[in-house]
Formats: structure tokens, C-alpha cells, sequence
């Protein structure tokens, strides 16, 4: 069954989050990855938004999986595999867009890697990330509520 949450985000942009593939009709660009490893999630500390998950745009000639990757090395120094593509949400703002939504699994961690953009990797538990009072715009909605439960639920079911 497909879900599609629709909702304003804090900056009354209109959103439509589906957790299915392909199920607009633009083809993603954007790409998030939301993941946990030892049981806290990555994040980065954008100098302007703050803490949120690692994402960007992928570059000409680039698929959104190898977009992924690239961005969340780039952004907090840390390697993955294993992606899996869950969900996709359009963000109708001034330019219209929509972004693939990924989870993956931890290969390396880099300790002192040049950064891009970003202020490195943040490891928070569930609590810690809960409590933070520093989170980028885009954190805060019912969105990414959605998107941390199905991250949730997906790896209760793979280490069953």
C-alpha cells in the first residue's frame, strides 16, 4: 500500500511525501539519506539550516543513488552501501522539485575528512535528536516524522 502524506513545512512551502516508487511525475534530482548505525542517526550541521540529514542535488550525468553516496561523503566523511530507495517527496516552491529519500548501511567512517558545504557528521540517538534545538527548517515537520518511522520500521524487520 502506498502512503502519501501532504503537508506545509515551516516555511508554508506545500509538500507531498509518498513512500512508493516513482509516484510523481518528475523524475528526482534531490536526494536525503536517513540512517542509523550502533544505533544513532547521521546527520551534518549545515552552517545556515543546522543539524539535518545529508542530502544535496545530483550533478550532470549522475544518477540520485550515486548522488547519494557522494553526498553523504562529502558532507560527513562517512561511505555507504547498500542504499535503498523508499520514498520520494515533491516540494512545490518557486522551483518545483522532487527528491528520492534513501537509507543505506555504514562501510567506512572517515574522521577527519575535507567537508563540503557542511560542518561534518552529527551522531544523535533518537532522544538526543529529539531534544536538539539547532535542526534545519526542514527537520521539524510531520514529514520527516514519517520518514524517521519507516527508517525505524524497516530496520526492526532486517535484524529480525
Amino acid at each position: 500500500m502506498i502512503s502519501i502524506v501532504s503537508f506545509n513545512d515551516a516555511n508554508g512551502v506545500h509538500v507531498e511525501l509518498t513512500f512508493g516508487e516513482n509516484r510523481f511525475e518528475m523524475p528526482a534530482r534531490h536526494v536525503l539519506v536517513v540512517l542509523r548505525h550502533k544505533g544513532k542517526w547521521l546527520l551534518t550541521r549545515n552552517s545556515v539550516r543546522g543539524i539535518e540529514f545529508p542530502g544535496g542535488k545530483a550533478e550532470e550525468g549522475e544518477t540520485i543513488e550515486e548522488a547519494a553516496v557522494r553526498e553523504t561523503i562529502e558532507e560527513t566523511g562517512v561511505t555507504i552501501t547498500n542504499l535503498v530507495k523508499f520514498a520520494e517527496y515533491v516540494v512545490q516552491s518557486n522551483v518545483t522539485f522532487c527528491k528520492a529519500v534513501f537509507t543505506a548501511e555504514v562501510v567506512h567512517i572517515d574522521e577527519s575528512p575535507i567537508l563540503h558545504e557542511t560542518e561534518g557528521a552529527e551522531w544523535m540517538s533518537d532522544s538526543e535528536l529529539d531534544a536538539c534545538t539547532n535542526l534545519s527548517f526542514y527537520m521539524k515537520d510531520e514529514g520527516m516524522s514519517a520518514i524517521r518511522k519507516w527508517v525505524d520500521t524497516y530496520e526492526s524487520q532486517r535484524n529480525d
